[in-house]
C-alpha cells in the first residue's frame, strides 16, 4: 500500500467515525454517509480524487453544512 493510500485509509476511518457521532437526525446522517460511502468506493479506482472528495467532505462537516433533512 502507498503512503498516499495509507494516509487516505486513515482519513477514512476518521471520518466514518465523524460520520457516526454527528449530531444530527437520523436521514441527514444517511445522507452523509452515502456521500463518504461513494467516495469510499472511488478511492479504490482513483485515490488522489477520493481524497479530494474527502477534503470537501470534511469541510463541509467542520462549517457545519449538512444536508437539509
Amino acid at each position: 500500500m502507498s503512503d498516499e493510500a495509507a494516509d487516505l485509509a486513515v482519513r477514512l476511518k476518521d471520518a466514518h467515525r465523524r460520520v457516526r457521532d454527528l449530531d444530527a437526525d437520523d436521514e441527514v446522517k444517511a445522507r452523509v454517509a452515502r456521500r463518504l460511502i461513494a467516495l469510499t468506493d472511488a478511492s479504490k479506482h482513483d485515490i488522489s480524487r477520493a481524497a479530494a472528495r474527502l477534503d470537501a467532505l470534511l469541510a463541509d462537516l467542520d462549517a457545519g453544512r449538512l444536508p437539509t433533512s
